[in-house]
This record gives C-alpha cells, sequence and structure tokens, in this order.
C-alpha cells in the first residue's frame, strides 16, 4: 500500500532526504502562490530567515519549525491527513469486543466431597 503526501499523490518508497525535499518544494510552491518572500513568511512564523532557506530547502528542521511556517502559510490542515480524527479510541473497542466475547468452556462435574472417616492423613498413628 502506497502512503499518501501532503498534495494527495501517491509515494513511493522514498529517503527521508527525498521527501524533506519534496515537502520543502510544496512549501516553497506555496509560498510563492501567496507572494511572500522568506523573510516576511520568516517573520509570520517566528523563525530565522536561515530557517525558511533550511526548510525549502530540504535541510532538516524540527517539527516545531516545519508546524510554525505551515501556519504562517495558512495551511494547517495539512496535518489533518497526518492526524485524522479518531471517533472512538482503538483500545476502548478492543476492550467493549472483549466484554462481548466471553470465552465458553464445557463444564467439568463437581467433586462431590468424601465423607470424614475421622482418620487424619498426616497426623496418624505411627
Amino acid at each position: 500500500m502506497n502512503a499518501v503526501d501532503i498534495s494527495g499523490s501517491a509515494v513511493e518508497s522514498t529517503t527521508t532526504e527525498e521527501a524533506e525535499e519534496r515537502l520543502g518544494e510544496r512549501i516553497r510552491a506555496l509560498r510563492l502562490s501567496k507572494n511572500l518572500d522568506q523573510s516576511a513568511v520568516a517573520e509570520r512564523a517566528g523563525v530565522s530567515l536561515r530557517t525558511v532557506k533550511n526548510l525549502e530547502n530540504g535541510r532538516g528542521s524540527s517539527v516545531a519549525t516545519l508546524v510554525r511556517v505551515v501556519r504562517a502559510l495558512g495551511r494547517s490542515e495539512w496535518f489533518d491527513a497526518l492526524q485524522p480524527a479518531v471517533a472512538i479510541s482503538p483500545l476502548r473497542m478492543l476492550a467493549q469486543e472483549r466484554r462481548d466475547v466471553t470465552p465458553q468452556r464445557a463444564s467439568r462435574p463437581r467433586r462431590t466431597p468424601r465423607p470424614e472417616t475421622g482418620a487424619s492423613i498426616e497426623g496418624g498413628d505411627r
């Protein structure tokens, strides 16, 4: 199964560096489509100009930086693809399934206690 990138196109097996470059290209294209220069984006995001340049060139960036720049460009919805809404907790569903399916076992006939004979096994006469 192929993963899907932010633009919605399928992503084949790529290296981390290739994924970072592709993301940087998308951020650059978005910035240019909004007619913003790198310094304006840096200011809006609260990061340095060098940080925006590195991000657009696919050279390492922290998640916090990525979030700030994407928000500054008005594309917070990109993160929805990474964190889809969950209607019910998967752990809760599993717990409910376990409660609903009680294992059934055949019962053994119960032993009836032996009548007391009065003799003690442990403390008998020697």
